[in-house]
């Protein structure tokens, strides 16, 4: 191969592109869009890796959790820190209080300096959002001035709802975790988590399913106008270039097109990356600056659009034959094989073979193998699909003239048809084997959490030691709340200090003690024993002491002294819990107030639980709003029966915003693809209505030739998609089970995806069919 020969021809088609006249820019401006559309969202993808790390970074940059610490002395290093999150309307609100404790105490990231006493630096969310008019219950909550905003190195995302507000008189105590003093922000001792093996095999296939669209279409997008561009070639063979000098000659002009899709791409690419700056979808949002792809991977795309587009080109040449006096494209093709169609796939299925019934036992699954039995068997989709179309477009009957014009320009195209559906067929398919795989693995990440929603729905958790009566008072007189139900829980042990034995006692009133057990009668001063619950063995030790115990003993020379003794009464009538008590883990005493010293109610941890009236506007964030007045560090919550896995919810988030992108590619690139055969059927269109053909009929013929395509496409998709699905779940050990639903919708949105394109594209097409359209030159 002369290396100089290629260069010159590929440099003559580029220049032919160029300078061909305004069908050659107007080919290259539409192989451009195409290419440039994937190449904005292959840019996208690229750059989601370092989104995760730069939120991972700015997390854990700012972390002022630490458990299991020694509290270290106050210093003018320190600072401390209370936490105050919260919620409005669903979303979450990150809270802190700060107080410096000398003035060299570390600063946040994104703070410049500590608001002072009553003022608060807020995300600029916050701050419109509390500026808006609907949110007075927020302000209420929030009650601070706002003197500044958090930066975006303390932020993860543009639309994430945070402040930072001053405090004074914090005390830190080392039996809880609202108030803590830090001599850094950050995690000193991050733990490397093992990775789940089910959640990467997730990941890879994600990647996979939503960048193989992407490059289907690139694919397509470089064979825009080929018709046209062949007819241009044949002049060439006038002039005495040779068969191989042609093909080059037409890569080269692919290769024109591709380079300047590379730079409508990469424009494409800035505006969506300040676009994702100023968006949030299901509650994640980015900064701009998140979206910088790496470097290696920008010159994989730069390098491998720019050879695709040589490489299809060739290829395609391959199959028409440029004469000097014209393109021979009359005579029969030969029929298309099916065998080496069905290698791909076949091939795909034994790459994932070896891993079946891993699971999580078997360590990581290999990602070579996952991402190329993957692509090898979405590929297949578009090797098998032009088979299938021409297979059975070939055997397709008679019917209305709408029917024989679309029939007969599907039989003579086929491969034209197939390529224009190969996209969203690829799409459906990763969707549908996406959807089986994350339907069939969901019971893995969700839990049950013991709660009921229907008897309580929201909890409200007190810091400290806080008066629980007075706060359940305050909850019954909140709007919206039907019923409020104050709990307080604390320990009781045989010994003053590091008791060998140990027992739970949840102290309420009556009403409060019914609502965890079933009790006989009961009247205040009356104390109880839980039958078969968590704490026999440290009753047993009691009684055999007297009865003598400690309320709050203590394990730490810091705390002694705040034991409070306590005997407890003998002959207690025995309880059991109920089964859907409202407070979990419920054992050893339950206890009326009365019934212990009054010095043992700072002891006891409360908890609130609230049932709200649904009918009430805004009943929850009354309930907070009581929180925030009754104990600035409470912190309340809604009741859920089910818990599910953040990393699981994060890459199904993830999986949604990437679908709905590759969606958008989908249509804007039929769409191009569909103006493009238009236009170059532009002449043919206008004869038809010159000899009187109806324009109805014509915008029926093209509906047609898009139904046939796209539900053969479907239908292939459908059963890819249901192999490959099953074929991840038996991966994971999971049984195979198949959503019909998911699988009909995924299979209705690329359908609608299709029918919305065709019917934009019948206006284009009503101008086409103008007697004009007949003009040449």
């Amino acid at each position: 191969m002369n290396v100089r020969q290629w260069g010159r021809d590929l440099g003559m088609g580029v220049r032919f592109a160029c300078t061909g006249g305004r069908e050659g820019w107007v080919r290259m401006l539409l192989t451009a869009v195409g290419v440039g559309l994937g190449v904005a969202l292959l840019l996208l993808t690229t750059a989601l890796p370092n989104v995760l790390t730069v939120r991972h970074q700015r997390e854990e940059a700012r972390q002022d959790l630490t458990y299991n610490a020694a509290v270290p002395p106050r210093s003018e290093h320190t600072v401390l820190v209370a936490t105050t999150d919260t919620e409005w309307h669903a979303k979450d609100v990150r809270g802190r209080l700060l107080e410096a404790e000398g003035p060299r105490a570390p600063l946040p990231p994104g703070v410049d300096r500590f608001p002072a006493k009553g003022e608060m630096v807020a995300s600029p969310a916050l701050k419109e959002l509390l500026s808006s008019d609907g949110a007075k219950l927020l302000r209420e909550r929030i009650p601070y001035r706002i003197t500044g905003t958090i930066g975006e190195p303390g932020l993860i995302g543009s639309h994430e709802l945070a402040y930072y507000a001053g405090a004074k008189g914090l005390t830190v105590k080392a039996d809880s975790s609202r108030v803590l003093r830090l001599t850094a922000f950050g995690d000193p001792h991050p733990t490397a988590e093992r990775a789940d093996p089910v959640l990467i095999l997730m990941m890879l296939v994600v990647f996979v399913a939503l960048l193989m669209p992407v490059a289907v279409f690139i694919a397509a997008a470089v064979r825009f106008g080929g018709e046209r561009r062949d007819r241009r070639l044949a002049a060439l063979r006038l002039v005495g270039s040779d068969s191989r000098m042609t093909r080059r000659i037409a890569a080269g002009e692919a290769l024109a097109g591709a380079l300047l899709g590379l730079v409508v791409g990469t424009v494409f690419f800035l505006i969506g990356r300040q676009v994702a700056g100023s968006v949030e979808v299901l509650g994640e949002s980015f900064f701009p600056s998140y979206l910088n792809p790496s470097p290696a991977l920008v010159a994989l795309v730069a390098v491998a659009v720019p050879a695709s587009a040589v490489l299809v080109t060739l290829l395609a040449m391959r199959g028409v034959v440029v004469e000097p006096l014209g393109v021979v494209r009359a005579a029969r093709p030969a029929r298309r094989r099916l065998w080496w169609r069905l290698l791909l796939p076949l091939a795909g299925l034994a790459m994932l073979y070896p891993m079946i019934g891993n699971g999580r036992s078997h360590g990581d699954f290999n990602q070579y193998l996952v991402i190329g039995g993957v692509m090898l068997l979405l590929v297949g989709v578009t090797a098998l699909l032009p088979w299938l179309v021409e297979a059975v477009v070939a055997r397709l009957g008679p019917g209305s003239v709408s029917w024989q014009l679309a029939v007969r320009r599907l039989q003579v195209s086929s491969g034209s048809a197939a390529r224009m559906v190969n996209g969203i067929a690829v799409a459906v398919a990763g969707a549908i084997a996406l959807q089986m795989l994350f339907a069939g693995v969901e019971s893995q990440y969700t839990k049950e959490t013991g709660r009921d929603p229907g008897r309580v729905q929201m909890e409200v958790d007190l810091s400290g030691r806080a008066p629980v009566r007075a706060a359940g008072r305050e909850f019954e007189h909140t709007k919206g709340v039907r019923a409020a139900v104050a709990i307080s829980t604390g320990g009781l042990g045989d010994r003053r200090r590091d008791p060998e034995h140990t027992t739970a006692v949840t102290v309420g009133d009556c009403a409060a003690l019914r609502e965890l057990a079933h009790l006989p009668s009961c009247r205040d001063g009356d104390v109880f024993a839980v039958h078969g619950g968590n704490g026999d063995e440290g009753l047993r030790a009691l009684r055999r002491s007297g009865g003598h115990g400690f309320l709050d003993p203590t394990y730490s020379d810091a705390d002694r002294g705040r034991e409070i003794p306590w005997t407890v009464p003998a002959g207690l009538p025995q309880v059991t819990v109920r089964k859907d008590a409202l407070h979990q883990g419920v054992g050893g005493l339950l206890a009326t107030p009365s019934a212990l010293p009054a010095s043992a109610t700072p002891t006891l941890y409360s908890q609130v639980y609230v049932r709200i009236d649904p009918s009430v506007p805004d009943a929850e964030e009354y309930v907070r709003n009581t929180t925030a007045r009754v104990d600035p560090l409470g912190t309340a919550w809604h009741w859920s029966s089910t818990q599910q896995s953040r990393k699981y919810t994060s890459l199904r988030t993830g999986l949604f915003v990437g679908a709905v992108g590759v969606l958008a590619l989908i249509g804007a690139s039929l769409l191009v693809s569909q103006l493009e055969q238009l236009r170059e059927r532009r002449k043919l269109l206008s004869s038809l209505v010159a000899f009187g053909t109806r324009r109805r009929t014509l915008g029926l013929s093209v509906l047609w030739q898009t139904a046939v395509p796209i539900t053969l496409g479907l239908l292939l998709a459908s059963g890819v998609g249901l192999a490959l699905g099953a074929v991840l779940l038996r991966m994971t050990a999971t049984p195979v089970s198949v959503d019909w639903a998911s699988v009909l919708s995924m299979t209705g949105v690329g359908a609608a995806v299709v029918l919305t394109v065709t019917v934009l594209s019948l206006p284009p097409l009503v101008r086409l069919m103008r007697p004009e359209g007949l003009r040449t030159e």
